[in-house]
């Protein structure tokens, strides 16, 4: 056949209840599965004689009724081709009428939040997911343990264990969908046992909020200045008992908690019977020295640990997990649910750790991401010399400081129409102490290329 195969439109439900004879209720269901959107444009309808025993009708009616859509202009029908959608919602539309135009694509993505898409390992997922589901069970293949497949579970304790330096005697790792979904699931529990309000820094990485507040919990802003975490003002909080950090990489300021901190904030935690909620923000990529442990290795019974694989390969991976302490895992169990991540790219995820291929993914991705945040602290330097930038040299994101008085959405919404979408530090504070204007640049999913042409119209932006 010429014609291509893809984009078929062969098991339509088409309601054939309506008066009058075959061929006409088959005109006006397709003309109705057109109009709605079910058929979308291009979709390649069976051949007539297909149709017709699906059907059970004659041949002369389908092809009487794809005549008729023909020359009402809804189908499309050439020789030695399928019978495709022609019709689109846009030629429905009375000509001169109001449409919303969609908001334009930032060209250049200095946002934060993900990694290099371009760079994701297709071919050695691909090949895990081939290896997965050629040895998965039997038993694999049934309905998935909502603690996660006991095969990547043993796989992801020995990694965290390896590279984290998480300590799992006395306490387990549960495979959840992100980060996200174990911080949901552990503010469940927290809520389950009485805790009422949980401590966050301010400012922080606010997707975290919305299921802390479903939880029920009352949000309490905690600053953070150069050593993380402001401990201090977490203990004058007595309401709270647990609170979320990210002490191997703060988000957005981008320092590390330092270690008198972190032994303040674990006694803090035994002192009120309290726990600690550990989001591994992007601990993986440190350019300036070795990572610092995780936080979980200090007190396996207070803290969970929980991370993803969003910031190293792509959110579309869904899989993340939360290493439980040993006294919270029967309620953990308890509030545990589905979804799952799909248990075959659990598998396949497994498979990229044990081979190896996990760990030159990211040796790849370091090198790479150094070399991308050198060249851009360049370019933001001979392009913005009064507008400092902090952070340590990890991560995906640095901050831009601007001129006092710059209004600094106002700078947003002129990089914006320049095509470069930045986000406003502002918009990660929950407090209500006003801070200088400043930028968070993201640089995991900029292209190495666009790093100079980026900044000189992001400059553009920005008042003398």
């Amino acid at each position: 056949m010429t014609d291509s195969q893809t984009n078929l439109a062969w098991d339509v439900l088409l309601d054939l209840s309506g008066s009058g004879s075959l061929h006409r209720q088959l005109v006006v269901a397709l003309r109705s599965a057109i109009t709605s959107g079910r058929l979308a444009e291009g979709m390649a309808l069976p051949p007539s004689r297909t149709l017709a025993t699906t059907l059970g009708c004659s041949r002369w009616s389908v092809t009487e009724a794809y005549s008729q859509l023909v020359a009402e202009g809804y189908l499309d029908a050439r020789t030695g081709s399928a019978t495709r959608v022609r019709w689109t919602p846009d030629r429905s539309a009375p000509t001169g009428s109001t449409r919303i135009a969609a908001e334009p694509a930032a060209r250049w993505d200095l946002a934060p939040g993900l990694p290099d898409l371009r760079a994701f390992p297709r071919r050695r997922w691909a090949d895990a997911v081939r290896r997965a589901t050629s040895a998965a069970s039997d038993a694999d293949l049934g309905f998935p343990d909502v603690r996660g497949n006991p095969t990547l579970r043993a796989v992801l304790a020995g990694y965290l264990g390896r590279v984290r330096g998480v300590e799992l005697i006395g306490a387990e790792v549960i495979v959840t969908t992100s980060a996200t979904a174990g911080v949901g699931v552990v503010s469940r529990v927290l809520a389950a046992d009485g805790i009422t309000a949980i401590g966050v820094e301010d400012p922080g990485w606010t997707r975290l909020h919305a299921p802390m507040r479903a939880a029920g919990l009352d949000i309490v802003a905690i600053g953070v200045d150069d050593d993380g975490l402001r401990v201090e003002e977490l203990e004058r909080h007595h309401d709270v008992r647990a609170v979320v950090v990210t002490p191997a990489h703060q988000f957005p300021r981008g320092v590390v908690l330092a270690p008198h901190r972190r032994a303040a904030l674990l006694d803090w935690a035994r002192q009120v019977s309290g726990v600690v909620v550990e989001d591994d923000y992007d601990a993986e990529f440190r350019y300036d020295g070795r990572a610092v442990g995780a936080l979980q290795g200090m007190d396996r019974g207070r803290v969970f640990l929980a991370g993803s694989v969003s910031k190293t390969m792509s959110p579309a991976v869904g899989i993340g997990w939360l290493v439980v302490p040993g006294p919270w895992l029967s309620a953990v169990a308890e509030q545990l649910a589905r979804p799952t991540p799909p248990t075959l790219d659990q598998l396949a995820f497994a498979d990229l750790v044990t081979t190896g291929g996990y760990d030159r993914h990211l040796r790849s991705r370091r090198q790479a991401f150094r070399r991308r945040r050198t060249a851009l602290v360049e370019a933001l330097a001979n392009r913005l010399p009064d507008c400092p930038i902090s952070g340590l040299a990890a991560g995906l994101h640095l901050t831009l400081a601007l001129p006092d008085g710059v209004d600094t959405a106002q700078v947003v919404a002129r990089a914006g129409r320049r095509g470069v979408h930045v986000v406003d530090a502002a918009s990660y504070r929950i407090g209500s102490h006003r801070q200088p204007p400043s930028l968070v640049i993201g640089y995991g999913n900029l292209a190495d290329s666009a790093v100079d042409e980026a900044v000189a119209e992001l400059a553009a932006a920005v008042p003398e």
